[in-house]
């Protein structure tokens, strides 16, 4: 008898693009890469007694492919994208955990583009500044198909979620 349990844990991000009259301009939903760092924390925080991190932000990622071995230091495949008017990064504001799954649907990350700029996806840091590279880098998408473009007086609104299930 097979008495080994596995955790799968999958996170998922969902970006919509809407121009200046609301209208969607395009939309993206994709699983990321939670990244060993992020997963070392996860064992650390919840099952190590080590410091739990109480905040967390999304940013926006340029073009380039994440590595398991990404940090917010060095993640040289690709870069942040800044050109958005809020001067920090949109915190990732998480609902009840109900059926192993949270997200921040409630509160969804908002962006108000202000140049024209290319995005291939989205990340999760500890880090709220905008640009930064202290923290902790939990998790990375990469839209499937390709980066999408927006214009200045678009608005980005950014949904992750995150479920786990015995398997």
């Amino acid at each position: 008898m097979d008495t080994q349990d596995q955790i799968k844990l999958r996170g998922r991000c969902r970006i919509v693009c809407r121009r200046a009259d609301g209208s969607v301009r395009w939309q993206a939903e994709n699983d990321n890469l939670i990244v060993n760092e992020g997963l070392d924390y996860m064992l650390d925080g919840g099952l190590a007694g080590g410091t739990q991190i109480a905040a967390w932000f999304v940013g926006l990622k340029g073009s380039g492919a994440p590595a398991p071995g990404d940090t917010m230091a060095s993640h040289a495949s690709w870069a942040e994208i800044t050109d958005y008017d809020e001067a920090a990064r949109p915190a990732w504001i998480p609902g009840a955990v109900s059926a192993q799954s949270v997200d921040n649907s409630g509160s969804v990350a908002v962006y108000n583009i202000n140049a024209t700029v290319t995005i291939d996806g989205a990340f999760v840091s500890s880090n709220g500044t905008k640009g930064g590279t202290a923290g902790t880098l939990f998790s990375v998408v990469t839209f499937t198909g390709g980066p999408r473009d927006a214009q200045a007086t678009d608005t980005l609104e950014a949904t992750y979620t995150y479920s786990s299930v015995d398997v």
